[in-house]
């Protein structure tokens, strides 16, 4: 390990603190400066000529201010002679918008793509990507592994019965077939549609059985909590006699705490892919660490071996 480094942009910090500490190294030292007139300023703090570079960047309170200067760390590491650099980015940035749904847009994941490479990474760690196809945007090699395994374990140890995994649309319901062979429960989608860019859904019903079941909701990420409060509420007016909700990336936009809060589930499992940087109560609001994974990933890479196989030791 004496040939690897770990950095962080500001938004990661805990959670790259927190995969050094399981691989056994001190994080990089860095600096990052915001002047006055908006620009972002970094410094690379120590020597990283010929080193293996892995970068850590979460998602904060400013995306657009977290990819630059991401790029800007990027770039600073590529002049400063680094051997590989990979960008390990739990949630990826503008992952919703893969497509070209819409006349004259942009498709803004692809477009990240393009500047990340530019800028000179040689490859990407990611978390649940909202659509796989976004690993065919890059040239260079992207390595997808999974928070499922975490929110699977931690709802094995609930010992929850009379299960049904919930996909709150049709778009999630692999992910979900997937979590409901893990737990032994039945499958049920919600039929939902997205009205435009607001976010309002119209639910028109329920494909399966919920009546007098305990039901899961697994999506991705929840951002501004409407969708998921509105499936939770269908769940239960269709006869659902609890509801926990589940996801990897906690976006939690706008006023998404509150919101999740006050709804009627049971509980809410998120992980850490993305700091969770609102108050929160802690008993209604779960957040599971995925360091493990991510740590034993980097060092898949870093050491040339098998990055799908991290996930064996689940019992996913």
């Amino acid at each position: 390990m004496d040939r690897l480094k770990i950095f962080s942009g500001r938004w990661g910090m805990n959670l790259s603190k927190e995969i050094c500490q399981k691989i056994g190294v001190t994080i990089g030292k860095s600096s990052t400066v915001k002047f006055k007139n908006g620009n972002s300023f970094v410094k690379i703090e120590e020597n990283v000529r010929d080193m293996d570079c892995f970068l850590i960047h979460c998602i904060g309170e400013n995306v657009n201010d977290d990819v630059m200067e991401m790029l800007i760390m990027v770039d600073a590491l590529r002049r400063a002679s680094a051997s590989r650099i990979t960008v390990v980015v739990p949630y990826y940035f503008y992952a919703r918008s893969d497509k070209k749904d819409q006349p004259r847009i942009s498709i803004t994941a692809r477009l990240l793509a393009d500047l990340l490479e530019s800028a000179g990474i040689d490859r990407v760690l990611t978390m649940d990507l909202h659509s796989e196809q976004i690993m065919g945007f890059f040239k260079k090699p992207v390595d997808q592994v999974s928070g499922l395994p975490v929110l699977c374990n931690y709802f094995l140890q609930k010992k929850l019965e009379n299960l049904v995994i919930v996909s709150p649309d049709a778009g999630g319901a692999k992910r979900a077939r997937t979590f409901s062979w893990s737990l032994g429960g039945e499958l049920a989608i919600i039929d939902k549609k997205r009205i435009g860019n607001e976010d309002k859904t119209i639910s028109s019903g329920i494909i399966g059985d919920v009546v007098g079941k305990t039901a899961i909701l697994i999506d991705d990420e929840i951002d501004t909590g409407g969708s998921i409060v509105n499936s939770i509420d269908l769940l239960l007016e269709a006869g659902a006699k609890e509801v926990y909700a589940a996801c990897t990336h906690a976006v939690f936009s706008a006023t998404a705490v509150e919101k999740l809060s006050q709804s009627s589930a049971v509980e809410i499992v998120v992980t850490n892919s993305v700091p969770v940087r609102k108050d929160y109560d802690e008993k209604r609001i779960i957040v599971l660490s995925v360091a493990d994974v991510l740590s034993k990933s980097i060092g898949s890479i870093h050491n040339g071996t098998s990055v799908s196989s991290v996930l064996e030791n689940y019992k996913y």
